[in-house]
Parts: structure tokens; sequence; C-alpha cells
């Protein structure tokens, strides 16, 4: 047996057995308090179940093509995460009033500035400049922009109700204009427009990955599978852990508000180290699909799920944003528009992103 074949069966089955082993940490660390070492293997199992749901993602994308793989991937984790929110509304009652905005705004400045710009870094210092369809990226900001002052700066300033919250008719309101928007967006996404949101390819032509023979439909839906049952392990050790994140959060005299950027910071990993995999191939736009994708899936799915789950939901639910994160939303949708408008990108813009992210990041540990 050559090696390189063996290394394609010690990747395939690793692949496999991680995402099952992962579940089964999941199965047994859930609803319990973890002693040190449990917490230790249960983010050991985070880890790896993060580089396989990267791993099934590739081989999902490779079979359905773009934008469709990138799709698969931002609305199966987006889908996970919902129904964790939602749970965890349901059993925390009034102390979780802002947790959905916490989320999806973390969500929020994550993708379009954390994936975005370390994107863009990759693939300027690969190929010097890198190169998108600004149609495609630059329609994807704008649903974005849309959709996010919709649910999170509306709320703070209208008055049919106290406090930075939508009366049941508005949020019905933002619920339908959300999930029809992002209808919108999908069908132009794979339909109407695909070729906007396809790869550019420069310099030394298609990627070496657009050579090779696509996976099986069979391979295709096993991976499937353990991809969703990846970003389920993502997802739940992620919230396994949290007890512990919290107690260091306490412990450390940070805002609660830290809690929720960090366990954003897990739950986005397979999309981030997807995307700069995808920056490190010059194929930049796929990275743009999968950060501005998952922002839109963020809000677009949980709007409407959150909004049907207040039917039998206690407590408030508050969406609007403060001054300084309304700032820091501006300042994200502007520097998103310089940066996708020309189609090209430098350093200079990917480090503008990460300045940005830094800025949230450091605001919310020091508000």
């Amino acid at each position: 047996m050559s090696t390189a074949t063996a290394g394609k069966q010690l990747a395939s089955y690793w692949t496999v057995v991680v995402p099952v082993v992962s579940l089964v940490a999941l199965a047994f660390s859930w609803g319990r308090d973890l002693p040190g070492p449990a917490v230790a293997v249960v983010a050991l199992c985070l880890a790896g179940a993060v580089l396989a749901a990267v791993h099934h993602a590739e081989v999902v994308a490779h079979r359905v093509g773009e934008p469709f793989g990138s799709l698969v991937l931002a609305v199966a984790v987006t889908v996970i995460e919902v129904a964790l929110i939602v749970t965890l509304m349901a059993d925390g009652g009034g102390k979780t009033a802002t947790l959905a905005r916490d989320t999806v705004f973390a969500a929020v400045m994550i993708t379009c500035n954390g994936i975005v710009g370390l994107s863009l870094l990759v693939a300027a210092l690969r190929r010097r400049i890198a190169v998108f369809n600004a149609e495609g990226s630059g329609a994807a900001l704008a649903a974005v922009t849309t959709l996010a002052t919709l649910s999170l700066v509306l709320p703070t300033f209208t008055t049919s109700k106290p406090g930075p919250q939508f009366s049941p008719a508005q949020l019905a309101f933002a619920a339908v204009a959300s999930l029809g928007l992002y209808g919108l967006f999908i069908t132009v996404q794979t339909v109407r427009h695909r070729d906007y949101f396809l790869p550019v390819i420069t310099g030394g032509g298609p990627a070496a990955d657009e050579h090779a023979e696509p996976p099986s439909a069979r391979a295709a839906l096993l991976s499937l599978g353990l991809l969703l049952v990846s970003l389920v392990a993502v997802v739940g050790n992620a919230k396994a852990v949290s007890p512990t994140i919290e107690a260091g959060v306490a412990d450390a005299g940070l805002p609660n508000a830290v809690v929720g950027v960090v366990i954003a910071l897990l739950v986005l990993l397979p999309e981030t180290l997807a995307a700069v995999r995808a920056a490190r191939r010059d194929r930049v736009q796929t990275s743009l699909n999968l950060a501005y994708g998952s922002a839109l899936a963020s809000i677009g799915l949980t709007i409407p799920a959150i909004a049907l789950a207040s039917v039998w939901l206690s407590g408030p639910l508050v969406l609007g944003l403060g001054p300084t994160h309304m700032v820091l939303l501006a300042l994200t949708v502007v520097v998103g528009a310089l940066t996708v408008v020309p189609g090209r990108a430098t350093l200079l813009q990917g480090g503008v992103h990460m300045v940005i992210l830094a800025a949230y990041l450091f605001l919310a540990v020091s508000p």
C-alpha cells in the first residue's frame, strides 16, 4: 500500500470516527456539571468536530459545486444554532432576554469582519491582490445590512412598546421580512444569478481541486450526514463547556456578554476554517459566500424562529442594539461596502476588517 493511499484511508477513518465520538461525549455531558478533566475531553472533541465538519463540508461542496457548497455549511450550522438559542430561551426565562440579539450581532461582527478580513489577508498574502465578484458580494452585503437594520437597530427607536423591543405586530413583520428576503437572496444566489457567486480564478488558473474527480453521490450523502453530526457536536459541546467559560468570565470580572461572544466564536469555527482554506486556494468568492451567507442565515432564520417561539416563551425579548454596537455595525457596513465594490482587495482592507473585529471584542470585554 502506498503512503498516499494509507494517508487517504487514515483521513477517511478519523473524519468518520471523530464526529461519532464527539456526539457520544455530548450525550454524556449534556446537562451535567463537568469536572476539569471532563471539560478538557469535551474541548478536544469540540476541536475534532470542527475539523471534521470542515472536511465533510468540502466533500459536499465538491460534489454540488459553488455556491451550493458554502450554502450547505452556512445553513446547517445556523439551523442548529437557532435550535440551541430557542432551547436556552425556553429554559432561561427573563435572564435570556438579550440572548438572541447578542448571538445574532456577534455572528454578524465575526462573519462580516473576522471571516472576511482573515480571508482577504490570506488571499492577499498569497496573490498580493484578492479578487472576487463585486456583484455577488455587494448584493449579499446589502441584504445583511437591511436585515441587521430591520431586526437589530429599529427596535431601539420604535415606540409601540417600552424599551428596545418590538411589539408583536412589529416582530411578526420583521420575521416575515427576514425570511422573505433571505429566501429571495437564496434564489438569486443559486438560480437567477449564480454566476455572480462563483469564484474568480486568477494567475495560475483554476485551483488544483477543480481537476479532482468529484466524490460519488453515496460518498457525498455520507459526508452530508456526518457534517450534520459534526455540527450538532460543535454547537452542543460548545454549550457543554459554556458553564466553565461562564465561571472563568465571572472570576475574571468580565461582563456576562463575553460568554456569548466566546460561544459564537466556537460555533463559527467551521465556517472560519473553511473560508480560510478557500482563500488559500485563490477562491475568495467562496470565502465571502461563507461569511455573508452565515450572517444572512443567522438573521434570516433566527428572527423568524424566535418570533414563532415568542408565542409560548415568557419574559421580554430585547432585540435593539445599544449606541456602541450601532456605531460598530455602521462602521462594518461602510467599510464592507468600500471593500466589495471594487471587486479587488489588498492587505489593507483585510487589516481594517480585523481591526473592527478587535474593537468589537475589546469593547465586549471593556464596555
